[in-house]
């Protein structure tokens, strides 16, 4: 039986409205909807209501955010909570990306508060988890992400963990040009799938997981048909319509 993809476009800190506006009236008018996978986008803050609008017909396209706040509102000046970006149009939430994690330096016990005020919001948190190339090299994967995801979903109950969507991304293949192969990919989702089944139950069967680190249009066919891979988290790639329509095609 073929399996339900997933396929997410991070534009990170890219695509004004302008651009948005541009690129979205190239995909939607040439992306035909496709019974076994949902796309979704997740612009920047500004751009949001661009994408909202232009996928408002379309129940197969679905947006979402790239953080949130753990607080629905408050002197945070800065953030955005997650109902602001529900009444905003998103349905999705980023929570834990490398780059909040390395960067910014996001704690799991925050990404973990982060998926709680996803669920209260009434949005699907996509939680990413990742090994740095120095745990890599450590043989430190399993336990990092293991330890990513159990922090992240600690105050959420079994229901609400198998309405999720999980995403492997290791920090040494983002924006690197450098990706796993479809065996580490696959090594690394199979270990999450006995995860999730452990916290969730049989339930934790059906949350997807995808794979993000250099995803393009040249590996996409070979990561997807790994073991345990439902779906990409693509970067870079996803800037231009043209790539990201054979993307999704895929």
């Amino acid at each position: 039986m073929k399996k339900s993809l997933v396929f997410a476009a991070n534009w990170k800190m890219n695509q004004a409205p302008a651009d948005a506006t541009a690129f979205m009236r190239t995909f939607v008018g040439q992306y035909t909807r496709q019974q076994d996978r949902r796309v979704l986008f997740f612009p920047s803050a500004v751009s949001l209501h661009v994408v909202v609008g232009a996928i408002k017909e379309r129940g197969d396209l679905e947006a979402g955010v790239q953080n949130i706040h753990w607080e629905d509102k408050g002197a945070f000046t800065g953030e955005t909570s997650g109902t602001l970006a529900r009444s905003a149009g998103a349905r999705h939430a980023l929570i834990g990306h490398s780059e909040r994690r390395h960067v910014f330096g996001e704690t799991d016990e925050e990404t973990g508060k982060k998926v709680v005020a996803a669920i209260r919001a009434g949005l699907t948190p996509t939680i990413c988890v990742g090994e740095t190339l120095a745990q890599r090299e450590a043989a430190e994967t399993l336990a990092v992400v293991r330890r990513q995801l159990r922090a992240a979903v600690s105050g959420v109950e079994a229901a609400s963990v198998a309405s999720a969507i999980v995403a492997y991304e290791p920090v040494w293949a983002i924006g690197t040009g450098k990706n796993a192969t479809p065996a580490d990919a696959s090594a690394v989702h199979v270990a999450l799938r006995a995860e999730l089944r452990e916290i969730a139950g049989e339930r934790g069967g059906a949350v997807p997981i995808l794979y993000g680190g250099s995803v393009n249009r040249s590996n996409v066919d070979a990561l997807l048909a790994a073991a345990e891979v439902g779906g990409v988290l693509v970067g870079g790639a996803s800037l231009d319509a043209e790539q990201w329509l054979a993307i999704v095609r895929t």
